[in-house]
């Protein structure tokens, strides 16, 4: 079998996850499994009119493929997107897909849930609030949570 490549991107449009998952898994006889997660930006209990999110452009996808081969190593996956926009984002928009496909279920899982916690925590994203009260936003931080959720990888069996 073939190494998968990941597919990184980081665009300020929006993504169509049905041809994402289409355009990964068409063809593939070696796919038993996709796993997706598609994150959204929130709406902070109707305060938030917009996340803003920058990157620095070129270390932020390599950063992001760096662990993204890393899943593909650890749980052989036959494929993995990550796409992640910037720019002003507003409350129900898309923010990140995550795909990752492999030959059985529990393969895809843990690969799209170890990328996921990557990004969450160490992707180099600047996030800034622009509240509906037309009022400067603050720079979101991560949470210990998110940390948390990412130590866990360092202890689990592949």
């Amino acid at each position: 079998m073939t190494k998968a490549i990941p597919d990184i991107r980081i665009q300020a449009e929006d993504f169509d996850i049905s041809a994402e998952i289409s355009q990964l898994s068409e063809g593939r006889g070696d796919i038993g499994a996709v796993v997706t997660f598609s994150g959204l930006c929130r709406d902070e209990s109707g305060t938030l009119a917009a996340l803003e999110l920058e990157h620095y452009p070129g270390m932020a996808e390599a950063e992001i493929k760096h662990f993204a081969e890393q899943a593909i190593e650890r749980w052989d996956l036959c494929g993995l997107i990550a796409i992640h926009r910037y720019g002003k984002i507003k409350p129900g928009e898309n923010i990140v897909l995550v795909i990752a496909a492999s030959s059985h279920r529990q393969a895809a899982f843990d690969g799209a849930n170890f990328l996921m916690d990557f990004l969450k925590t160490h992707a180099p994203f600047w996030k800034k609030e622009h509240l509906n009260d037309g009022s400067a936003g603050e720079w979101v931080a991560a949470k210990d949570a998110d940390e948390d959720a990412l130590s866990k990888w360092d202890n689990r069996e592949s």
